[in-house]
């Protein structure tokens, strides 16, 4: 499967950030191999009218539509070329960490490493023209860098960012609150960092020198979801790109995530789904589980 990675090249300036119209990239939009990319995307589709299988869920692309996609979401697009207009905005994770000198900051946005909610937002075309309208802003900012340019485009991401964050929150009855609960961002990042050897919450809550308790405590505050939850919504789809994408079988999956037995991971799918491995993937190639 191809990896599209970001290119500094690219921006033609220091600032790890790309902004710009659907034409400017490659037709990566317009195939339909399964590929994913090493950065975030902020897709921001003033005409759609297609989907893309994103988490192994089918979404459909309407107008004003915006996608979020993380680092390495395997992704497959069914666009029409007729009608299709969209701005994207690009990034890598490091850029965000030193630009907002926060380790964190990705995994506060709740669009971001999200595998309960749905990755595309419907918006009104009113949402939709603020959005682009703060993209062309950057984007000006970017080309030419002036000197005061890294600040102006620090102060409009971030309220790009967090409004987006905000009205994502409102589609789906998120809680907000304060950015301050680091613990259940910490959980989060170490996650993505660990999940295939780790599946126990004791583990990560050693790792951030708390107690369980603790651990279960801030992710609920924060995210309204339990830290076991968490943890074993990131275990299921990690089964699922092996089971999908890599064409790997049972034993071989199980091994690479340290469950004792198939037999045990077996059982941990079907108590998570309702289903076997073998029935997921004949529902999934029949577009049924889509």
């Amino acid at each position: 499967m191809k990896t599209i990675k970001f290119h500094k090249a690219e921006c033609g300036v220091e600032v790890l950030l790309r902004v710009g119209l659907g034409r400017e990239l490659p037709e990566s939009y317009l195939s339909n191999e399964v590929y994913n990319t090493d950065f975030f995307e902020i897709l921001l589709f003033k005409k759609g009218q297609g989907s893309v299988l994103l988490n192994q869920q089918m979404l459909p692309i309407t107008d004003n539509t915006i996608v979020f996609i993380s680092p390495f979401q395997k992704r497959q697009w069914q666009m029409d070329a007729d009608h299709l207009e969209f701005t994207f905005l690009i990034f890598q994770e490091g850029f965000l960490n030193d630009f907002f000198a926060d380790k964190l900051f990705a995994y506060r946005l709740l669009f971001f490493y999200q595998l309960d909610y749905p990755l595309a937002l419907p918006v009104s075309a009113e949402q939709m023209l603020k959005y682009c309208g703060l993209l062309t802003e950057i984007n000006a900012e970017l080309r030419p860098m002036r000197a005061d340019g890294e600040h102006l485009i620090r102060s409009l991401l971030y309220y790009l960012l967090l409004s987006l964050n905000r009205t994502y929150a409102e589609r789906h009855a998120l809680p907000l609150g304060k950015a301050e609960n680091h613990y259940a961002y910490h959980f989060k990042r170490l996650l993505e960092l660990h999940i295939k050897e780790k599946q126990r919450v004791a583990e990560y809550a050693a790792m951030l020198g708390v107690s369980r308790i603790t651990l279960n405590k801030a992710v609920r505050a924060q995210f309204n979801v339990t830290a076991t939850h968490l943890l074993k919504q990131r275990l299921l789809f990690e089964i699922k790109n092996a089971l999908l994408h890599a064409g790997q079988p049972v034993t071989d999956i199980a091994h690479a995530l340290h469950f004792s037995e198939p037999n045990h991971l077996m059982r941990f799918f079907k108590t998570q789904t309702g289903q076997t491995t073998s029935e997921f993937l004949a529902a999934y190639q029949d577009g049924s589980q889509r």
